[in-house]
């Protein structure tokens, strides 16, 4: 990719579109990816064990795949959870493209691929997925969650996997010290040199009812 990176908004490497083949919700089908995005050759190995360790997505509400690439988890959310709104969002303009495209292709037609800043500030998430741009760095992902997080709807669950060697212990440490109030975070699984932390969101406890004299 040159000097371009997957995180960059407008890569300038040459396209290079491609067909995969790929396994999706238990789906075989064809989908399109390019050069300037992350893992345009394959699903990686931490989307997979993401796949691999997280629950069924609720069925309906508005669904998030936070840094969706050219979209094998948003179109995974969309198969598995035709009745919900999955976001699809990501900065980089090309991967956004090849998530229109690729639900087009499958008549996915549930999918909003999105700008972070064009996601309305009303929508709240039923769920976010997550194989989030490590590599963005530290001060860059830590901003990326604490926008994000919080737009979890109540007692709803966010599933992020980052590589061990890409500082997965170090990230729950921060996420269980910074969403101290109202949330818990957790491994979830390991594999493959991978952690998947969830986060959830807790209700808001229940005020006690004030007896009127």
């Amino acid at each position: 990719m040159g000097l371009d990176h997957y995180f960059t908004s407008s890569p300038a490497s040459p396209e290079n579109l491609r067909t995969l083949r790929v396994t999706l919700a238990g789906r075989v089908v064809e989908v399109t990816t390019a050069g300037g995005v992350f893992s345009p050759d394959r699903i990686d190995a931490g989307t997979q064990v993401l796949f691999a360790n997280t629950p069924p997505p609720p069925s309906g509400g508005h669904l998030l795949d936070l840094g969706c690439g050219w979209g094998p988890v948003a179109l995974t959310l969309a198969m598995e959870a035709p009745h919900a709104t999955i976001w699809a969002v990501d900065v980089n303009e090309r991967a956004l493209d090849l998530v229109r495209r690729n639900a087009e292709a499958l008549d996915l037609s549930n999918v909003n691929a999105a700008l972070p800043d064009d996601v309305p500030d009303d929508v709240t998430f039923r769920s976010i997925r997550s194989n989030p741009p490590i590599r963005v760095g530290k001060n860059e992902l830590h901003g990326l969650l604490e926008r994000w997080i919080p737009r979890l709807d109540e007692r709803s669950d966010g599933w992020f996997v980052v590589k061990r060697d890409l500082g997965s212990d170090s990230l729950q440490r921060w996420l269980a010290a910074t969403f101290d109030d109202g949330y818990s975070v957790h491994r979830a699984a390991t594999g493959k040199g991978y952690r998947v932390l969830k986060v959830r969101r807790h209700g808001t406890p229940p005020t006690e009812a004030i007896e009127l004299p």
